[in-house]
């Protein structure tokens, strides 16, 4: 039996702004990525994400990204490696409390946009956020990009890992994402899509946009919900899965 994580990004609603429809994707998967209040959220957003993940019995983990709320953490920032890791025990700690009130475990970490994507390609900016989660919690699964440099940085500095995959996004052929300015950069054909995700997770190779097949580890996968048609295609990746043996469940049970 293989087993896959299906993560997505949640909580990133923001006072009178809603963004999202968490509590129709919390039911179709695994691990909950939480917004802890520099892109998005806020105390309020943040307290009752955190209580739906937990009746919902999903697993919760943490979503830190650059102090940007008006750019939704997608533009990129100059920070040193302390600011890096101060930014990321910040908001581990402003999630923590809520998880604790709660009495809900933080599972993992996932940086969000900007800081994802740069640190996927910057060892030291992804040093420096494993510092941060490893003085915070040496147990936390470290959850980013297949091939990587953050993945490569928690290994090193002896943190779990999970390495994730993109249902939707094209592959260069050294493992990291199309830009989203280029072409082949988004899988918009489902079946496409579906079929790429499977073949990752039994066969863990992807065709590059080159045509070049790649290996990959796929231990997580990340889906979204921002859209009616995102939850059918959510939906129809867990009964592929059903059909094909693969078994969706939380990164703590991987192993």
């Amino acid at each position: 039996m293989y087993k896959v994580d299906l993560n997505s990004d949640l909580g990133e609603s923001f006072g009178r702004y809603t963004l999202g429809m968490d509590e129709k994707v919390i039911p179709l998967i695994s691990s909950a990525n939480v917004a802890c209040g520099y892109h998005a959220s806020d105390p309020v957003v943040m307290d009752k994400t955190v209580a739906m993940a937990k009746a919902a019995r999903i697993k919760v983990g943490a979503h830190p990204g650059f102090p940007d709320l008006m750019g939704f953490g997608r533009r990129n920032m100059s920070v040193t490696p302390a600011e890096a890791k101060a930014y990321v025990l910040y908001q581990l700690g402003a999630l923590y409390g809520f998880c604790k009130a709660h009495g809900v475990e933080i599972q993992h970490v996932k940086p969000h946009g900007a800081l994802y994507n740069m640190a996927a390609k910057d060892y030291g900016l992804s040093k420096a956020i494993c510092e941060g989660i490893k003085e915070f919690d040496s147990g936390l699964i470290v959850l980013a990009l297949s091939g990587g440099e953050l993945i490569k940085a928690a290994m090193d500095l002896g943190l779990p890992v999970a390495r994730e995959v993109f249902a939707d996004r094209g592959y260069e052929e050294d493992g990291t994402l199309v830009d989203r300015r280029k072409e082949g950069a988004m899988i918009t054909d489902e079946k496409e899509a579906i079929s790429r995700v499977v073949r990752m997770v039994k066969e863990k190779k992807v065709r590059a946009v080159t045509g070049k097949d790649i290996e990959i580890q796929a231990d997580s996968i990340c889906v979204h919900g921002d859209g009616a048609k995102a939850l059918e295609f959510v939906e129809k990746i867990r009964k592929a899965f059903g059909e094909e043996g693969i078994e969706v469940c939380p990164l703590d049970r991987l192993g």
